[in-house]
């Protein structure tokens, strides 16, 4: 199979969804890789580098898309939609809940849509996870940078100082990006709550990251009461495949303090407060209720190279499966890959995402 590596064009997204490596492991399986010339600079990789592995780097977006699987990081944006086919297979976050737009173009022209955050395995997301990894741990040192009074914060430093109380910071879901949150906040001294639902998350939560991070049950008056004293506030909520719910309204956020700064890493899945809207690197911030909101939807693309190596190193084995056996053999032996198809022969096939958007769902049928 043939198999295209598309240099991003949304922006600021300087990942690339496949290394130099990861071209080499394809090939030595009998598989052509095709990659645009670019594609990997963001993350310091040549095109000398994939030549070398043995993929062939073209300079034209239309060739790549003209492969059998089309392997990329983002979503497409609108300028590529003319080139979605029939028959076409494509690999990428999706977000499908949040872009009614892409979603129809993807059912309408016939697209098998695999998004990495719905693939599922064991109850896990393996394809989100290290996304997740990375947008969490950024959202505590950008939250941080943005408390600077010069950018409008409060002035406070989440670590403080000797005879100082360090500052206080409040996250929304104990997931992947939650967790993760939370270990660099705990890390550099700051006060530290959970926000979260599930007992038995709390519970582990608590086992792992020791009593320095609070965990609360997540309700409106407990939200509410701590945005009162937060200086950092981060929104880690995930329904997997489904809009981002939303646990904060105006109000709440006007009660916070003044120069507070809200990071939403729930921003690709429409954000989980009711003043979030997306923003990019190229301008991050803005004010609202007098709340600093960080709203980035690509937030890993800042780390491409992290970001690259890991993504490929838990992608490669579906991309694999999937160019040895096509969508719907594939599907068979990687259940896991069935919840990550989102769209397949004119249908929208992921539930979650249907019923976001108020649109028919059609499983596929697999024997």
């Amino acid at each position: 199979m043939s198999i295209g590596i598309l240099k991003e064009v949304k922006l600021s997204e300087n990942r690339v969804a496949l290394t130099p490596a990861g071209a080499r492991y394809l090939k030595d399986a009998g598989h052509s890789v095709l990659v645009q010339s670019g594609a990997g600079e963001g993350g310091g990789f040549s095109d000398e580098a994939y030549r070398l592995s043995g993929a062939r780097v073209v300079r034209d977006a239309s060739e790549i898309w003209q492969a059998d699987l089309v392997v990329k990081v983002k979503e497409p944006v609108r300028s590529e939609y003319g080139y979605l086919r029939s028959g076409q297979v494509l690999f990428t976050f999706l977000h499908l809940a949040a872009d009614a737009e892409l979603t129809a173009s993807l059912v309408d022209k016939g697209v098998s849509s695999i998004a990495y955050e719905t693939v599922s395995e064991n109850g896990r997301l393996p394809l989100l996870a290290p996304m997740s990894e990375i947008a969490g741990k950024m959202s505590v040192m950008a939250g941080g940078f943005y408390l600077a009074n010069h950018f409008g914060g409060n002035g406070v430093l989440l670590g403080g100082v000797p005879g100082v109380m360090p500052g206080k910071v409040t996250i929304l879901g104990g997931g992947t990006a939650g967790m993760n949150a939370a270990l660099v906040a705990k890390g550099i001294g700051a006060r530290v709550t959970i926000v979260e639902r599930d007992q038995e998350r709390m519970r582990y939560l608590s086992t792992v990251l020791g009593p320095q991070v609070q965990t609360l049950f997540s309700t409106r008056q407990h939200i509410a009461d701590e945005l009162e004293d937060t200086d950092l506030l981060v929104g880690a909520v995930l329904v997997p495949g489904a809009s981002a719910p939303r646990l904060l309204d105006r109000e709440m956020l006007g009660s916070m303090k003044r120069g507070a700064v809200f990071v939403d890493i729930a921003i690709d899945q429409g954000g989980c407060s009711e003043t979030s809207r997306p923003t990019s690197h190229e301008d991050p911030v803005y004010r609202e209720e007098g709340v600093v909101h960080y709203c980035v939807t690509n937030m890993p693309g800042a780390y491409a190279r992290t970001s690259t190596e890991a993504l490929t190193g838990n992608t490669l084995p579906y991309i694999k499966v999937i160019a040895d056996m096509g969508v719907e053999k594939a599907v068979t032996v990687m259940p896991g890959l069935l919840d990550g198809l989102n769209t397949h022969k004119n249908l929208l096939t992921n539930k979650a995402v249907a019923d976001s958007l108020g649109m028919k769902y059609g499983r596929l049928v697999t024997r």
